[in-house]
């Protein structure tokens, strides 16, 4: 749909205001010429004006004539001749000769004048003039007054409907009503704001969908630390009891209580600490601690030595096949922290005498890296959710494997911030299969 500029159409409002009185004028004027001419219109006017003072100065002239049939014969002709009608009545204004006796009234334009001699009223005389400016005058007011209309009715429809539409749209999408059509227009600064609006209304929605999102995001983690804290909590204070109460007799009994509160204390740390981590991740501003040139698999190896004796308790071989080049950008002990986490997740899953396969080579100006596991691998519906905070699939939701939810997550957060991708899978063999790169770094010599 074609606009136009409101100072547009300001232009062509004003220039139709001017145009139309103009238009009837000429019309009204060409109906009593019969021509378009202006000057042979003034030309006419001063040819009337001279018969005009022809026929007064012969009907002064002629006084005592006036009752003579011959003479008003004779100033009939003349008065057809210049198409001028004329009353003339006595003193007494009583009718004395009338060259057209249907023409009576003002309608038309006249002059009157008294014939007056030696001080002595002799009569009164009516001219009834053949043209008015009277017709042309009333047609530009006519005009003009039609103009008015047209471009009130214009200003109406193109200006003031689309606003008026557009505050009742305004006040409709503060009630929340997202769905609300915007009116059309014509002129483009009110095609622009309507345009505005409707951007306006996507982010809004954008918005208050990500502010829903989040909202049920908040109650699942609340509803989910607070199960996850209960469940320790409780166990923890049932053996507490037991040990307060004296149900633990025996040495035997009673170190198996303490091992089980300081499982269940460790248990409580470690899901405080992530939650710690995830919340800092979330939801604060972290800054990276950036080393310009970072061996990544000296990272790996750390990390691997810190899961051995879990590994080691589980029969589990952790083996790693790393290139000498993995050098990447990025913050030592953040990068730990995320393939720590990986790895621990590896470890929690797979079955005793199982394998871990770790590997890190360069492609491109990426440093890839996967781990491999040989446990049951990822269900198709935990490969959809795998990263999303607090979730466990319902087979790992066991006790007996630990883990809080937000290991997979806070690793996914800490590799995007470094600028790369984690993502998750099965390998082809069987078992869990994680894989992820980040952009390699400056190798310092």
């Amino acid at each position: 749909m074609r606009t136009l500029r409101i100072r547009t159409f300001t232009v062509l409002c004003f220039f139709f205001i001017l145009l139309l009185p103009w238009i009837f004028f000429i019309t009204a004027h060409y109906m009593e010429t019969k021509t378009f001419s202006l000057t042979k219109s003034h030309s006419q006017n001063e040819t009337l004006q001279r018969q005009v003072n022809e026929t007064i100065h012969q009907i002064e002239a002629g006084t005592d004539q006036w009752m003579d049939p011959n003479w008003q014969n004779q100033l009939h002709k003349e008065l057809q001749t210049a198409k001028i009608d004329v009353a003339i009545l006595s003193e007494s204004d009583q009718e004395i000769y009338r060259s057209n006796p249907d023409r009576r009234g003002t309608v038309s334009s006249t002059e009157r004048f008294s014939v007056i001699e030696d001080g002595h009223l002799l009569g009164r005389v009516i001219l009834y003039l053949p043209k008015s400016n009277a017709v042309p005058m009333i047609s530009i007011f006519a005009g003009l007054l039609l103009a008015f209309f047209v471009v009130g009715v214009e200003m109406r429809r193109f200006l003031l409907k689309p606003l008026e539409k557009m505050s009742i749209a305004a006040r409709e999408i503060a009630a929340g009503d997202w769905d609300v059509k915007l009116p059309l227009s014509r002129i483009t600064e009110i095609t622009e704001v309507r345009d505005g609006f409707e951007v306006m209304v996507r982010g809004l929605q954008t918005s208050y969908r990500k502010q829903v999102e989040l909202e049920e995001e908040r109650r699942f983690v609340i509803a989910a630390v607070a199960h996850d804290l209960r469940t320790p909590l409780f166990a923890l204070r049932g053996y507490l009891d037991g040990l307060d109460q004296g149900i633990a007799r025996s040495p035997e009994k009673i170190a198996k209580y303490v091992a089980v509160c300081k499982e269940k204390s460790a248990q409580l740390d470690r899901l405080v600490e992530e939650l710690f981590t995830f919340t800092k991740m979330e939801y604060l501003e972290t800054k990276l601690n950036n080393n310009p040139a970072v061996d990544f698999k000296l990272i790996l190896r750390s990390s691997i030595e810190s899961l051995s004796p879990l590994a080691w308790q589980k029969n589990i071989s952790i083996s790693i096949q790393a290139a000498d080049d993995c050098i990447i950008s990025g913050d030592t002990h953040l990068l730990e922290r995320a393939m720590n986490n990986l790895l621990e997740n590896a470890v929690r899953h797979t079955p005793s005498c199982g394998d871990i396969v770790v590997q890190c080579y360069e492609d491109g100006n990426k440093v890839k890296f996967s781990i491999r596991d040989t446990g049951p691998g990822f269900s198709s519906e935990e490969l959809q959710h795998v990263f999303e905070p607090l979730y466990r699939g319902e087979e790992s939701r066991n006790r007996s494997t630990g883990g809080s939810g937000l290991g997979l997550t806070i690793s996914q957060k800490i590799v995007r911030l470094h600028g790369g991708e984690l993502a998750a899978g099965n390998h082809p063999e069987g078992g869990a299969l994680l894989t992820g790169w980040i952009p390699k770094g400056v190798i310092q010599l």
